[in-house]
């Protein structure tokens, strides 16, 4: 799925070891307004389905999902209501 939406925030989780890209994009989607859309670069191979697993659960959506050559994992998420 593409979104044509720009990202509200950022997070650089690159070079971070499970769990932390997990636990850092809870943390940021926790400090966002409803319907903010959260970009997370990640580059541990864990994210990939830990991400998902979470979103699945939560009351955020996951827009796109994309990995890259370079091993770097991209997700577009838009936070959810609590």
């Amino acid at each position: 799925m593409t979104c044509k939406s720009s990202p509200t925030r950022q997070l650089d989780a690159r070079g971070l070891r499970c769990p932390l890209p997990l636990l850092r994009t809870k943390q940021a989607l926790a400090g966002m307004e409803p319907g903010d859309i959260l970009e997370v670069l990640a580059t541990d191979a864990g994210s990939w389905r830990d991400i998902p697993a979470y979103l699945s659960r939560a009351p955020h959506q996951l827009l796109e999902q994309d990995d890259t050559e370079t091993g770097q994992f991209r997700f577009l998420i838009q936070r959810g209501e609590n």
